[in-house]
């Protein structure tokens, strides 16, 4: 039977009485004044873990019902008053029955600005945009988390193709960006292009290395460039990545003109970071398509009709040639058997029968999958966690974790002023003889301590140490996200590019001072005005050409003609196919199918414009075929999420098929509305937009599945963000 969402407060009394004693949980983790204790502060700075609880206590279990319960520190930060940082428009007070409504349906250049202090909207929209390809799936956890923060990712984590394909990309937008960065501030060092800062670099090191102060001068510049943003911009002035040479001069973007300033190719974006995101997509792209040529076994030196064969000397043998370059598809095009096929054209015959190592490798290599997206993901966080420390993004704290790392290189530097080189490099080869040949003794230990402390290993990871309380970019987002849950005003989504508005303009980036600078009287790279502005202005397209001949005749795939006429013609073909696939998924659909329901208006309309204007409060969405909204209701006593055929803006007004309490959701999933091969095959034949969908899990174990939601990836980001759960990425 239909109820009210009246009726929720009902079903949550028993919730009622924990929320009443918020204020008195807070203010026992506080001083008196609202603020921590000198001894807590000292403690924070320490790096020792901030609960060691999953050691002395493994089956502690810790449940949160609101945000205001603050169970981490991400939600601490969220309901704090956040006095001492500038305040953007979602930490101020709304006084409001449901949500302000910050902007979520306007322009980029309407809503207002900023949203959260100290960060302006651009960047904000960056961190949310890769947040939603990020976040796939979570779950609560209820144990202690590591670093006082959670949704970090889990030890079993759910391994799939694309999930491995966004760690890729978010490699490279990390680590990868970071490390092209530090060889280009290397190559403008080492090239004396910038004579007084090489000259100031190299008169520093000599002179140490003349009076055997290395070391010290080492752990005094690391100190110096932690603690002070002034000495890093003094040391290594900013210029834009796609500007400096390898050899660290200046250089023409590959793009063809400065139109970002972080990203590799230097190509124009509409969006903050949105070059480099594509620079990711396009990069995982091409490593995808160079494997799949090598097993293709594509060499276009050793095809007869290659350009440099002689004997063609007549039009039909010209035509001839042309005929076999031009409509034969690419093998990387059809991406189908393409290894095999290679085999059987020299002479093999590839089956499992006679080649007994394909089994064991596959095996092998397909069980090595998760622990390496594992791998990658570890190493991101990593990096990320050491970017933010470096600069923090209020409202977290600016220098407790600077301190922390200072903590490291301080005792290294006294040490240095009184040891000499000698001893320090004795002990060095001393540790490297014991972890060498010591792996008795050393093994013995670990046994020891695996039986009296289990999980031991977990307290002396970075995220519990050094980087305890220091967020990801995924946890820094949520922490954003709960910051405007808290004051009723959800952030408003990255702005959606109009359809009509087309590819960015090929222009040239505004470059200032913050942008590109030189450190002391010299110009920014040591180049003319004539020369910057040559090389940033816009030319008429990029160069594809690699400078070398054999590599461009393997990156070049020959389709021809004749090749296009005929993935056409497939294209019409599928697309018929597809269509009466659809409508008889309606029919199936009608007669009661659960699986056809689910697909019900999957497909978005043509052109792509699916209906965006939904959220909020309420999100247009289908469940078991039938069209509504998901409604979330912030004005009860307990906030709740619904889902109604009904159509209104005041949610307490409907009456939902159900309805589940913000606190008592257990597992939000993104799924998808066909399978991966189904969506690539619709997507392509008919020019359509997917719309996907999410799974919603409470604590009894029942799952609610809604689908066909062109707003997808904002209801999970509110739903995540609304209740005092601790998230676990699955």
């Amino acid at each position: 039977m239909p109820t009210s969402m009246l009726d929720v407060d009902k079903e949550a009394a028993r919730q009622k009485s924990l929320l009443e004693d918020n204020g008195a949980t807070r203010a026992s983790k506080l001083g008196t004044d609202g603020e921590k204790t000198i001894g807590e502060k000292i403690v924070d700075a320490l790096p020792i873990p901030s609960n060691t609880a999953p050691v002395t206590e493994p089956f502690k279990t810790e449940r949160a019902n609101h945000v205001t319960d603050t169970p981490t520190l991400s939600h601490e930060l969220a309901v704090d008053d956040h006095a001492d940082h500038e305040k953007g428009a979602a930490q101020q007070v709304h006084k409001t029955n449901e949500v302000a409504d910050l902007g979520w349906h306007e322009e980029k250049k309407d809503i207002v600005s900023p949203l959260v202090g100290g960060l302006g909207n651009e960047e904000l929209w960056l961190l949310t945009r890769r947040f939603n390809k990020q976040m796939y799936h979570v779950k609560e956890v209820v144990q202690p988390v590591p670093g006082n923060l959670d949704l970090n990712i889990a030890d079993e984590e759910e391994f799939s193709p694309d999930k491995l394909r966004s760690n890729l990309e978010r490699l490279y937008m990390t680590v990868g960006m970071g490390t092209l960065a530090a060889f280009k501030h290397i190559a403008r060092l080492r090239s004396w292009r910038e004579t007084q800062r090489t000259a100031a670099f190299a008169s520093v090191y000599f002179v140490a290395w003349l009076l055997d102060l290395l070391v010290p001068l080492f752990a005094a510049t690391m100190i110096a460039l932690i603690m002070s943003p002034w000495v890093r911009e003094v040391m290594f002035p900013p210029a834009p990545i796609a500007l400096v040479s390898s050899d660290g001069g200046v250089q023409k973007p590959r793009a063809g003109v400065l139109g970002s300033h972080d990203s590799a190719t230097g190509a124009p974006e509409n969006h903050k970071g949105e070059a480099t995101e594509a620079e990711a997509h396009n990069f995982v792209n091409t490593m995808a398509s160079v494997a799949l040529a090598s097993a293709a076994g594509k060499h276009p030196q050793g095809d007869p009709n290659a350009d440099d064969d002689t004997d063609v000397t007549n039009k039909d043998n010209k035509d001839a040639k042309t005929a076999g370059t031009d409509t034969t598809p690419d093998p990387t095009a059809l991406a189908t058997s393409v290894a095999n096929a290679k085999d059987v054209a020299a002479g093999e015959k590839p089956n499992a029968k006679h080649d007994k190592t394909k089994v064991p490798m596959e095996t092998a290599v397909w069980t090595k999958m998760r622990p390496f997206m594992h791998m990658l993901a570890d190493v991101a966080d990593t990096w990320e966690r050491m970017a933010n420390a470096l600069s923090p993004t209020p409202p977290f704290p600016q220098n407790t974790a600077r301190l922390r790392l200072v903590a490291i290189f301080a005792p290294l530097l006294l040490a240095s002023l009184f040891i000499p080189s000698y001893m320090f490099t004795k002990g060095v080869t001393l540790g490297i003889g014991i972890g060498f040949f010591g792996d008795p003794a050393l093994s013995r230990g670990y046994e020891i301590l695996n039986r009296q402390f289990p999980q031991w290993q977990k307290l002396l990871e970075l995220r519990n140490t050094l980087l305890k309380g220091v967020p990801t970019n995924a946890q820094l987002t949520i922490t954003l996200l709960r910051i405007g849950e808290a004051n009723k005003a959800p952030l408003p989504p990255p702005p959606r590019q109009p359809a009509d508005q087309g590819e960015p303009p090929m222009q040239t980036a505004a470059v200032t001072d913050a942008d590109l600078r030189a450190t002391g009287s010299e110009p920014p790279l040591n180049a003319t005005p004539a020369e910057l502005d040559a090389a940033m202005a816009p030319t008429a397209h990029a160069t594809s050409n690699t400078g070398e001949a054999d590599i461009n005749a393997s990156k070049d795939a020959q389709h021809g003609k004749k090749g296009s006429k005929l993935l056409g013609f497939f294209k019409g073909t599928t697309k018929g196919t597809v269509r009466t696939a659809l409508g008889a998924n309606s029919v199936r659909a009608t007669l009661g199918s659960h699986h056809a329901k689910e697909r019900q208006g999957v497909v978005g309309p043509a052109g792509g414009n699916a209906d965006l204007e939904s959220g909020p409060v309420d999100f247009q969405a289908r469940y078991e075929g039938k069209r509504g909204h998901v409604y979330i209701t912030a004005k009860a006593t307990i906030p709740a999420v619904a889902f109604s055929t009904d159509v209104s803006s005041d949610p307490d007004t409907v009456h939902p098929r159900w309805s589940i309490p913000i606190a008592d959701i257990r597992e939000l999933k993104k799924v998808g509305g066909f399978g991966w091969k189904t969506k690539i095959v619709v997507g392509w034949s008919l020019n359509r937009e997917m719309a996907d969908g999410l799974e919603i899990t409470d604590r009894t174990g029942k799952t609610y599945k809604v689908t066909a939601m062109p707003l997808r990836d904002e209801l999970f980001n509110r739903l995540v963000a609304m209740g005092g759960q601790k998230w676990e990425a699955w």
